[in-house]
């Protein structure tokens, strides 16, 4: 089943982006995008190395 790597959503119920890591094809939710972005050490256990992912991203203007 497709779902969202964070909240389970299945394609059904939410639209879910596609994101290649590592060879691999995942999924996330435009809601848990940000988790994935400025928390990606919550993605532990979930996506492999996200732990190690550093600080959340800095914003440049």
């Amino acid at each position: 089943m497709t779902a969202c790597l964070n909240c389970n959503a299945s394609e059904q119920e939410k639209p879910l982006l596609t994101i290649k890591f590592k060879g691999d094809e995942i999924y996330i939710c435009p809601q848990c995008l940000p988790v994935l972005i400025h928390k990606p050490a919550n993605l532990a256990g979930k996506l492999p190395g996200a732990e190690n992912f550093g600080s959340p991203a800095e914003h440049h203007h």
